[in-house]
């Protein structure tokens, strides 16, 4: 039977990048994992083994580290977008470019008053721990005219320890969780947000400012809402971004339930109720997936659903 070439695209993935920028003796560390997806004018290389339209994956690889050098690293986005114009404008048959990043924080080691001295040094200012609160995440979308600016993180993960509650849902003869009227509420967000930024027509974010402040954002809401349910939760969020931040139009969260779950004390003759401080056992898996997009009135979707979810 006759075949045909649907959808194709190629590029170096996970190209660890880190830039170093001394400004004197102070140091400031960019550390990212960059992948290239490119798409085109690519037919021939798949049908016949030509070539000619195909730009190395090498090369690709080989700009991530030069335009580092080149243009340094700003942000992921701005980073992202220098990568994206490049590979579409300078390359006739790619014609369109996804750059997909995710950058590992790290933080300064203050170093103690004897130890500066003895170095040398009033104060270290090279001496980094990395930062284990959560990866953040960008892809910048590129086809010549418009770009699709994703920013997002995975792996932030937070607690409350009280005001969530969960009752009044369906009950079936398989039903045997019972009511809980003050709950441990926990989950470990995986999150993308849509930027509004299109094309150089418009005035660009600042994106350290942005990245921050969605997820300034998105703690908060998280710390104030006494929830009646994960969903109510993430709709809160989601609804906090949007409100505060007139540059994103839409953000997407997946966020696992990570259940804790009180223990049995009685075999030992002990309470072990919320009132009272109790003692849980935190279950790995199966664990409930709850995700959801929230979005500014008027806005189509356009976060794919398959990004987030399992």
């Amino acid at each position: 039977m006759p075949t045909i070439l649907g959808q194709n695209q190629y590029g170096k993935a996970e190209n660890r990048v880190v830039k170093i920028t001394r400004d004197g003796d102070t140091h400031h560390i960019k550390d990212l994992n960059v992948s290239v997806a490119l798409s085109g004018d690519l037919e021939e290389v798949h049908l016949s083994g030509s070539n000619a339209n195909c730009l190395p994956t090498d090369t690709t690889k080989n700009t991530c580290f030069a335009f580092a050098k080149e243009y340094g690293i700003e942000s992921a986005e701005q980073y992202g977008i220098h990568l994206a114009r490049h590979f579409v404008d300078s390359q006739p048959s790619i014609h369109r470019a996804r750059i997909r990043i995710e950058e590992y924080a790290w933080e300064r080691i203050a170093g103690s008053d004897a130890n500066s001295k003895f170095i040398g040094a009033d104060e270290v200012k090279h001496s980094f721990v990395r930062k284990g609160q959560e990866i953040r995440l960008a892809q910048i979308t590129y086809d010549g005219e418009k770009f699709e600016i994703l920013t997002g993180l995975k792996d932030l993960t937070v607690m409350n320890s009280t005001n969530s509650e969960f009752w009044g849902y369906i009950k079936d003869k398989y039903t045997t969780l019972q009511e809980d009227y003050d709950r441990i509420l926990a989950t470990s967000l995986s999150t993308w947000w849509r930027h509004n930024w299109t094309s150089d027509d418009q005035r660009m974010p600042n994106w350290e400012r942005s990245y921050e402040q969605a997820k300034k954002h998105i703690l908060q809401a998280f710390a104030e809402t006494y929830s009646l349910s994960l969903q109510q939760t993430l709709y809160q969020m989601g609804s906090r971004v949007i409100n505060n931040r007139s540059e994103i139009d839409e953000i997407r969260f997946s966020a696992p339930n990570k259940h804790h779950f009180r223990q049995d004390l009685s075999p030992f003759g002990l309470d072990n109720e919320a009132k009272d401080g109790a003692v849980y056992y935190a279950a790995d898996r199966p664990y409930g997936l709850i995700e959801a997009t929230i979005l500014r009135d008027g806005v189509d979707a356009r976060i794919p659903v398959d990004m987030t979810n399992l």
